[in-house]
């Protein structure tokens, strides 16, 4: 009995052992390259899981929109663009029966998207990461037993955290330097996403009203039971109005919680660049020009030029707040339309990109028509005289003269003179901005201080 107990063991682990043999047979490239997936946990502090135990149908709800980031990634990923209209769909029924019936915790991404985890676990570990940081916010500011004027203190305390335990922080600078340091701009998959897939871009775009205004909603009703009630309320009208007639672009924080990001500049950038990060990640997978190969590296290059570097911290409360007195529980027109800090960014980097790409110049006929297409490519989904692809080949199509570097198409690829050139236009436009008002939490009169 003995020995055949041995020889079973011998057996089981030569059976454990033969796929690692062929394993390591199988040609070795950067698609199925190992990356390193040393993690790290939440901060512990008094607020761990108050969000969860307090606002338990809210913290549900996110879940099933991060289902939806999580899962899109592996259907751009093996769909074919050709299928996009069924795709799409398709997604967006999915994706609207796990809002309505959500998951009672939030796994990590690989297990919704196991394929695009196997090239892209940086991506996943940035995304993982800032979502942690978007459940310890919520939990600090849903803890009762943490005061209202000490939840600045326990904010920068989570905020700290996040940018010095994990190498994949999103930076703490505004979008406006970030996408300039992206130069994704004229890559030839960008608005593929949002124009090809408009109803599953459009329930981001939802989500992404949704995620800020939680905020907002307890900033306005501090720490008694009228918090309860204000979540409740943003609930409500994300289901009764948002999903049905949904944002045209992606709200910032400046935009729709304008005091919480007074409270914390650089946790309202983190989220923006996250935001950001998720629509250029779907560009990227969507884009049938490009290898596996080739879109990993062009994902590696964006995660780490909308990272955390050294500086940012100086830079998080340089930008404007156009609506400080933003009512989060009012969906009006301005929140809905096209109008607004995103596409603001995006003209204005077009301005600078424009005398590098037509050093020659251009007619006011074609600075028209490229402005006309440049505005509907930003808009989700295809209108009527929208040239086909991307935003890069729609401009080419009306300006075949234009010089675009290799290092501008290339995937994992920067061009740096195009970067700076952009850099140096915010600076100029925008450098002396001053910083926004830190907001005073135990003299702010928007709060109700029944502790």
């Amino acid at each position: 009995m003995a020995a055949f107990n041995m020889m079973n063991t011998i057996n089981l682990s030569y059976r454990h052992l033969f796929p690692l043999f062929l394993l390591l047979l199988c040609p070795f490239t950067q698609a199925n390259a190992l990356e390193q997936r040393n993690n790290v946990s939440y901060l512990r502090g008094p607020y761990n899981f108050a969000f969860y135990n307090r606002h338990n149908s809210a913290y549900r709800l996110q879940a099933g929109i991060h289902f939806a980031h999580g899962k899109q990634h592996d259907v751009l990923l093996l769909d074919k663009q050709s299928n996009h209209k069924k795709s799409d769909a398709s997604f967006e029924e999915e994706s609207l029966a796990m809002t309505y019936g959500p998951p009672r915790i939030e796994p990590p991404m690989e297990l919704y998207a196991p394929y695009s985890a196997q090239s892209n676990y940086m991506l996943f570990r940035a995304i993982d990461w800032t979502h942690m940081l978007h459940e310890q916010t919520y939990d600090i500011l849903s803890a009762k037993n943490i005061s209202w004027k000490d939840k600045k203190y326990w904010t920068d305390r989570i905020v700290k955290y996040y940018l010095e335990e994990l190498d994949v922080p999103r930076s703490p600078a505004p979008l406006d330097i970030t996408m300039r340091r992206a130069g994704t701009m004229m890559k030839p998959y960008f608005t593929v996403f949002r124009n090809y897939y408009p109803e599953s871009n459009n329930y981001f775009f939802a989500a992404h009203w949704w995620h800020p205004v939680v905020y907002e909603a307890m900033m306005l009703s501090g720490n008694g039971p009228e918090q309860d009630d204000a979540v409740r309320r943003i609930n409500e009208v994300y289901f009764s109005e948002v999903l049905k007639k949904r944002p045209m672009r992606m709200l910032l924080s400046r935009e729709v919680m304008p005091r919480y990001s007074r409270l914390s500049p650089e946790a309202a950038n983190a989220f923006d660049n996250l935001h950001m990060l998720h629509g250029i990640a779907y560009d990227i997978m969507a884009y049938d020009g490009w290898t596996l190969e080739q879109k990993t590296a062009e994902i590696k290059r964006v995660v780490k030029a909308m990272s955390y570097q050294p500086g940012d911290e100086e830079l998080a409360a340089k930008f404007p707040l156009p609506r400080p007195d933003y009512d989060p529980f009012e969906y009006d027109d301005q929140t809905q339309g096209f109008e607004g800090e995103m596409n603001r960014i995006m003209m204005e980097m077009w301005e600078e990109m424009m005398p590098m790409m037509m050093p020659d110049g251009t007619t006011e006929e074609m600075k028209k028509n490229v402005k006309t297409q440049l505005r509907m490519k930003l808009m989700p989904g295809m209108e009527d005289g929208e040239k086909q692809g991307s935003l890069m080949e729609a401009v080419k199509s009306i300006m075949p003269k234009m010089k675009m570097s290799e290092e501008s198409m290339g995937a994992g690829t920067t061009d740096t003179k195009m970067v700076n050139m952009m850099l140096d236009g915010w600076k100029k436009k925008h450098g002396d901005t001053p910083k926004v008002e830190p907001i005073q939490m135990s003299l702010y009169k928007g709060v109700s201080y029944n502790e």
